[in-house]
């Protein structure tokens, strides 16, 4: 593996090139003011989203870097950007419970990106009325965030549809090459340590691709507090496979999983990131840094010694 730097340099040229590929269908004045603005709820499909758009949109995260999303309430402003918003992305599957009461605020279209992905239900197995809503942590649904993107913004600029096509497949390639290799490398982890132990269930479709298991103190809701039943099952489980490492994400507290350390003498694998990237000057500041950093946390702590 490359170090983390080095990858954020790569994603940085990729990403210009994109950028300036989609300069070709702009006239040099072309001011920024004249841009179209496409609203996204929170940071992470912002990413996938400027990724698409290149400089031809302004693209904007309701939800600030570092915020949980699932009961976030919106403020007087974001409905104001609401309403002036020329689109506005969702993610869809009941993960922006706020939603509805912030788009009654906008006339702009209102697309769902996780439209077309078959939904996993909260706890495994189909979705029936409670999906999990964290369809993006599999980079293969990822991609069809990027088609559904790419169709939305040629429909609101029409003219630039190559554009966003062009820019939708190369960004493609490099969410593809990042989960090939996270495959290639939990096959060298022994199967009994295959397991990924977090606080969210928030990795279901990400397990399910890469071939995982996985046990979590609570499902989605990042509010609920861990029951001691919760914790005393995650213990059990940590116990009986010899699980090497444990992790919890960015938005919510380790203490709970902590006590499983504690409890097992498992590593505390670190924070894995979600339901939102970091500022610029963080770990994840992007969708493709995200994918990166939480695989290479997790082959790094799955790989550790048999206990």
């Amino acid at each position: 593996m490359f170090p983390a730097t080095r990858f954020r340099f790569m994603a940085c040229v990729v990403l210009t090139c994109s950028f300036l590929a989609a300069c070709g269908g702009l006239s040099q004045d072309t001011k920024a003011s004249e841009r179209k603005t496409v609203l996204t709820t929170f940071t992470v499909i912002a990413d996938i989203a400027q990724n698409v758009a290149g400089p031809l949109v302004h693209v904007e995260a309701i939800i600030k870097p570092g915020a949980e999303v699932h009961g976030y309430e919106p403020t007087p402003r974001d409905i104001a950007k609401g309403a002036s918003a020329d689109l506005v992305l969702e993610n869809g599957l009941g993960l922006e419970a706020w939603f509805l009461k912030f788009i009654e605020q906008t006339e702009a279209p209102r697309v769902v990106l996780s439209r077309g992905i078959e939904p996993l239900a909260i706890g495994g197995g189909s979705a029936g009325n409670m999906p999990n809503p964290h369809a993006w942590m599999s980079p293969s649904n990822a991609q069809l965030y990027v088609d559904n993107i790419v169709v939305a913004l040629s429909n609101l600029i029409p003219e630039h549809a190559s554009d966003f096509a062009a820019n939708g497949d190369r960004y493609k390639a490099e969410i593809q090459a990042i989960h090939e290799d996270f495959k290639e490398q939990i096959v060298e982890i022994p199967p009994a340590h295959r397991v990924l132990v977090s606080c969210e269930g928030a990795f279901s479709y990400l397990a399910r691709d890469v071939g995982l298991s996985e046990k979590y103190l609570w499902a989605v809701n990042a509010e609920q507090q861990a029951t001691p039943q919760s914790i005393s099952s995650v213990i059990n489980h940590v116990e009986t496979n010899k699980v090497p490492a444990v992790f919890c994400e960015s938005t919510v507290s380790d203490k709970a999983m902590q006590q499983v350390v504690a409890e097992t003498g498992a590593h505390f694998g670190g924070t894995l990131y979600v339901d939102s990237l970091s500022t610029p000057d963080g770990p994840v500041p992007t969708y493709l840094d995200m994918l990166r950093h939480n695989s290479d946390l997790i082959v790094t702590g799955l790989k550790g010694n048999s206990r």
